[in-house]
């Protein structure tokens, strides 16, 4: 008895379907770009990483489904990768995702169609005037350029200006993609959440300290600065920064809590929201932000008038002085630098978390006018810490430093005397603090001036220095390695 045709196709079908599902092959391919997107967010830590939060509304259907998930940034770190529906969790499973980073280009597109059949589109003269001429070519070869074969003949140097392919390679995208392999057990509109980590996205924070010619109440002004170079634009998106060290043995987890907001004092300007994030703190730009690929932008961050600063001078002695002959015991010129150091405390006008960046120092001159003074960088800094900025070496206050004895006592053991001298050409008396890194067993055995033993390894010497004067230090300290 004969099988109806129908029936031999049903079973065709059938079974085609079902090895289709054996093997996970998708029965439906649904494509979704930056036009289904409903929100976007990215949380950028300060070691050129991001995390990214990109929710979209996408028809599915019922069944396995190929989801190709495309206008995702290039530097994405595929083993971050995740998505989820927000709709309907438990109805939606992923059964394998892909990374598609090979992208579409003329010499891609060639390698695609070696052993295929192309057009080639060229010119050719015909009464005095050129034409389109178009043949039919199988590409036998693309290394180091293009070998034809048309009819029976092989041909290099076919004069072409165009190619015309049939069709696009279908492993080739025009653009970075996330591709699923789902499992939807219900049709209809979805709303679906993708996260991933991706690099080349990062911020600092840079600062400006404003000081008036005749007064040492500062004013602070800052500035977060976002660079994206991920490959992607980020539109209309909600933006966090994290501040801290986040160590990443792995690519940086994904915090899946908010925290717990903590109070913070004035300082920081409206529209931006500080709470702390585990070890970390997190700042949430409250406005929406466009931030294009290859582009930075900063966003106003910290305010703070009145600080609060003193400066400071200092020497900072070397621990091979103590150990061998000093300059001949020739006079030596060593610099003074000059410190500008206030505390981030309320008391003070700030008292908020300050993450790590470059501070730049502004004085005003005798006419009011703003003078860069010196720059120096912060690491993050917590609520009620001291910042000490190094502006430079100072231009009024020198120092010469004379080796005026040196011994050796035995094995390891030494004996050596310095003198320090310090010429203030202010107009204001100063102090100046001498710190003298001295390892192994040591003993200050002689010194015009008081010393503070500031670690097991440092003393510090501070010595006062009249305006338009000098002062002179003498010391003697016995050493054992």
């Amino acid at each position: 008895m004969s099988i109806p045709h129908w029936r031999v196709q049903a079973a065709m079908l059938l079974a085609a379907a079902l090895a289709g599902a054996s093997l996970g092959v998708a029965q439906t391919v649904t494509t979704s770009t930056s036009a289904d997107r409903q929100s976007l967010s990215l949380t950028v830590y300060n070691s050129n990483v991001a995390l990214i939060r990109d929710v979209r509304s996408v028809r599915l259907p019922a069944g396995k489904v190929e989801l190709d998930f495309a206008d995702v940034a290039s530097a994405i770190e595929p083993e971050t990768v995740r998505i989820v529906s927000l709709t309907v969790p438990k109805q939606l499973t992923v059964l394998a995702q892909d990374y598609r980073y090979d992208r579409l280009s003329p010499q891609k597109l060639l390698h695609y169609y070696v052993g295929k059949q192309v057009t080639l589109v060229g010119q050719a003269m015909e009464n005095n005037h050129s034409k389109e001429v178009r043949m039919k070519a199988t590409l036998i070869s693309d290394d180091g350029g293009p070998i034809w074969k048309v009819g029976d003949q092989i041909m290099t140097g076919i004069p072409t200006y165009q190619y015309i392919f049939p069709a696009l390679p279908p492993h080739l995208y025009r653009k970075p993609t996330l591709v699923w392999q789902l499992d939807n057990r219900s049709t209809g509109e979805k709303k679906l959440e993708a996260d991933y980590i991706t690099k080349s996205v990062d911020w600092n924070a840079d600062y400006t300290l404003t000081l008036p010619s005749q007064s040492m109440l500062a004013d602070l002004n800052s500035w977060i600065t976002v660079k994206n170079n991920s490959g992607i634009d980020f539109r209309n998106a909600q933006l966090q920064l994290v501040a801290g060290q986040v160590h990443q043995e792995r690519p940086a987890p994904r915090p899946m809590f908010r925290a717990q907001a903590v109070s913070v004092g004035g300082a920081m300007l409206q529209g931006i929201q500080q709470e702390g994030l585990s070890e970390y703190h997190l700042y949430t730009i409250e406005r929406r932000i466009t931030l294009p690929n290859d582009s930075s932008k900063q966003i106003a961050f910290v305010r703070a008038s009145g600080i609060k600063v003193r400066k400071t001078y200092e020497i900072a002695g070397q621990q091979s002085y103590f150990y061998s002959p000093y300059h001949g015991g020739e006079p030596a010129k060593e610099p003074v630098q000059a410190h500008l150091k206030f505390k981030n405390s309320e008391a003070n006008s700030l008292g908020v978390p300050l993450p790590g960046g470059t501070v730049r120092v502004y004085k005003a001159d005798s006419r009011g006018q703003l003078e860069f003074v010196g720059e120096d960088h912060i690491s993050h800094t917590p609520k009620d810490e001291e910042l000490n900025l190094y502006i430079g070496n100072a231009f009024d206050v020198t120092a010469e430093r004379k080796q005026t004895d040196f011994q050796g006592l035995g094995q390891n053991v030494y004996e050596t005397a310095f003198q320090v001298t310090i010429r203030n050409h202010k107009k204001e008396d100063i102090t100046v603090n001498i710190d003298e890194p001295v390892t192994g067993t040591w003993t200050v055995l002689k010194s015009n001036y008081k010393y503070e033993k500031t670690s097991a390894f440092s003393l510090r010497f501070r010595v006062p220095v009249a305006a338009g004067g000098q002062s002179v230090l003498n010391y003697r300290v016995r050493v054992k390695r």
